[in-house]
């Protein structure tokens, strides 16, 4: 599968061109950005054989099987569809889109071309996500009565991208996706938002730089997540699952092969598990040549996911992100 990126993004080494490295069958063939010059310099720190002179130049590009898109938030869905219309398959950064409106429009799109896209959300391919999912719905806890969920890290470069309205930033959108996205991996049914608490920007208060959020998830279990991206909480990377006869405590669940915590209490007894392997971002690569049912984060997963953002955003007296 021969890739090409749109986008000279920071992300793009760690979450693409490193793992393809190491990934049979996949070769990152071509970039494109809105400067052609910082596209070249990109392809050449980075041994990318072709540089195009825009993206439509490059979705054009009958070589190339397959784009990777780590645009800004608000420029996904228009990308993801015309990369669709193009004839290739998507790996698209998370959020897929800024809103379920979009996501339901990039739906329609890939069951319409039959191409695969999925949302990057690395750590679901990776075997802490697969074990955490396993021990809740497995019935170890016992019946489910709170799920937390959290992802905050300090982001204090106020110029940022993901601080942008306009660009669909925000921390909910940013550090939150991860937070809503494993709140419902976890939880027994999808959440529903009952209340949300929004830290916004002096410049833009439209923009959340933290949030917090409670949920029901049914037959009594309540929910909360907390996202920021500036907040008295620096650091925060935990899923915490408490159950009738136990608990589940992950720390870092979304980046574990750097490091992870994982612990399990059930009728007193206490235990730690280990997981090691290949990085999550290698993992997902080889999901995303499989396709099919490898995909486990594909277009429905995230048109449920931007419901629930859309909500947060709703009950915090916030816009929805366009």
């Amino acid at each position: 599968m021969r890739i090409g990126v749109l986008g000279a993004a920071r992300i793009a080494p760690a979450a693409l061109i490193k793992p393809a490295r190491a990934v049979d069958g996949i070769e990152v063939a071509a970039i494109a950005a809105r400067d052609r010059g910082r596209a070249a310099a990109f392809a050449a720190k980075h041994g990318i054989p072709a540089v195009h002179d825009s993206y439509q130049d490059l979705l054009a590009d009958p070589s190339l099987d397959a784009v990777y898109i780590p645009l800004p938030n608000g420029r996904h869905a228009q990308w993801i569809l015309a990369a669709l219309d193009a004839g290739k398959h998507v790996l698209g950064e998370k959020p897929l889109t800024a809103n379920a409106a979009q996501a339901r429009e990039v739906q329609a799109a890939a069951e319409r071309t039959g191409l695969v896209v999925m949302e990057a959300f690395h750590y679901r391919y990776h075997p802490v996500a697969a074990r955490m999912a396993e021990i809740v719905h497995g019935g170890e806890l016992g019946r489910i009565r709170r799920v937390e969920t959290s992802m905050c890290f300090p982001l204090p470069i106020f110029s940022d991208i993901r601080y942008q309205y306009d660009l669909a930033g925000g921390a909910l959108m940013d550090a939150g996706c991860y937070a809503v996205h494993c709140l419902r991996l976890l939880s027994p049914v999808e959440p529903r938002v009952l209340a949300a608490r929004a830290l916004t920007m002096r410049r833009d208060p439209r923009v959340d730089r933290a949030m917090t959020a409670d949920f029901d998830l049914g037959d009594g279990a309540r929910g909360r997540i907390r996202a920021s991206m500036w907040s008295s909480t620096l650091l925060s990377l935990r899923a915490r699952v408490v159950g009738e006869r136990g608990t589940l405590t992950v720390d870092n669940y979304a980046a574990p092969q750097v490091f992870h915590r994982f612990r399990v209490t059930v009728d007193g007894r206490r235990r730690r598990e280990r997981f090691g392997g290949e990085t999550t971002y290698a993992r997902q690569l080889k999901a995303f040549v499989r396709g099919g049912p490898a995909n486990l984060t594909p277009p429905a997963d995230s048109v449920a996911t931007m419901t629930v953002i859309d909500e947060v955003y709703r009950a915090a007296g916030l816009p929805a992100r366009r």
